[in-house]
């Protein structure tokens, strides 16, 4: 019998799962899902993007999370999001937008600590939206940054973000910028998180080895990243084949235009495992899948 349901706002999400805890699950769950421990349907889309359902049921413990996105990219905030969780004879109903972010945020820590050169300390970020904070946090849980740099199309915002998280992180030197191609010729780590149809930067900006996390791309019109970088990178890491190839715009376009095949790109879980190539050029692009709602709402079930 299923007993009360608790409700649990964006501050409850936030005090009972921090960041690097966050990112442990998320690697965790990654395992799993590389086990076959995982039953994932497809993400249902409506209104072209406008709303996505997402679940996830973990077979070995009998849980399951579904999540409904409201997606708005003219408003602020631009997702709004609810998530319920059921499992162990517990409801839970949590602020879905908080898990977003911070699942996002999570994932990216776990491919850069895939990825990144263990001290890299030159962060770019690219975006000042909800997603970017997190994007922050998940590679600090990981990496011993020294310096970020807080690019976006608004001076305004791009500081502001700044500030903000210099006041969150006061032993890291931030700074703002609007001249991407810049901000991320000495980066050794990048985060894009934004809704760019087109390219962010030019793959000749790029330092020979860096690392690059693209997060913001989630439907096949949208592209953060130049088609020449796909081409020469020594690893395309993605979350999941399968959402990669059906909703990543940058994925979809390498491969129709046969700079990439599916079986160039290798997928987080088993990579975990079987760690790929590191050096020069590396990405990650993720557009999100249920294993990563499921592994933050389990732990915040067990909070």
């Amino acid at each position: 019998m299923l007993g009360p349901v608790r409700v649990l706002s964006a501050e409850d999400v936030r005090r009972a799962v921090p960041m690097n805890a966050a990112v442990d699950a998320v690697r965790d769950a990654f395992g799993e899902l590389a086990k076959g421990n995982f039953v994932l349907p497809p993400r249902q889309i409506f209104g072209d993007g406008a709303v996505l359902v997402m679940s996830a049921y973990h077979t070995q413990t009998g849980t399951a999370v579904v999540k409904k996105i409201g997606i708005a990219l003219d408003q602020v905030p631009a997702i709004r999001a609810t998530v319920i969780w059921t499992g162990g004879g517990e409801q839970l109903v949590a602020d879905g937008t908080s898990i977003t972010t911070l699942r996002t945020g999570a994932v990216v820590g776990v491919a850069t600590d895939l990825l990144a050169p263990a001290a890299a300390s030159r962060l770019t970020l690219i975006g000042t939206g909800a997603q970017a904070p997190d994007q922050v946090r998940g590679v600090l849980a990981v990496r011993p940054i020294a310096d970020v740099t807080v690019t976006g199309r608004s001076a305004g915002r791009a500081a502001a973000l700044a500030r903000a998280l210099g006041d969150e992180f006061p032993d890291v030197k931030f700074a703002s910028s609007t001249a991407i191609d810049e901000a991320v010729a000495n980066a050794e780590i990048i985060c894009c998180a934004t809704s760019s149809a087109t390219p962010l930067f030019a793959v000749d900006a790029l330092p020979d080895n860096v690392h690059v996390n693209a997060i913001g791309a989630f439907r096949p019109t949208m592209r953060e990243l130049p088609r020449e970088l796909l081409a020469t990178a020594t690893t395309v890491l993605v979350d999941q084949e399968e959402a990669a190839l059906e909703e990543s715009g940058e994925i979809i376009d390498a491969v129709t235009s046969g700079i990439l095949t599916p079986t160039d790109l290798v997928e987080l879980g088993p990579a975990l495992s079987d760690p790929p190539a590191t050096t020069g050029r590396t990405v990650f692009k993720s557009v999100g899948i249920g294993a990563q709602d499921w592994a933050v709402t389990a732990a915040l079930a067990r909070a």
